[in-house]
């Protein structure tokens, strides 16, 4: 899960924008990870974000 993550972060962010300092890639990375772990739908997570996952998980074990 990890490089699957990394290798859509380099390829959907990091190679096709060049940054004009450090700190602009950071904030650039900090919001790709926001939007990836609460917009982005995941097909191998049956079309739901990471967040939602986890908001059932948390659920699921609240109920238990």
């Amino acid at each position: 899960m990890a490089e699957s993550f990394f290798a859509a972060l380099k390829n959907e962010l990091i190679h096709r924008t060049v940054y004009p300092s450090r700190e602009r890639a950071k904030r650039a990375i900090i919001r790709y990870i926001h939007w990836y772990n609460t917009e982005r739908i995941h097909s191998a997570l049956g079309y739901n974000t990471p967040h939602e996952i986890h908001q059932t998980w948390l659920t699921q074990q609240d109920a238990a």
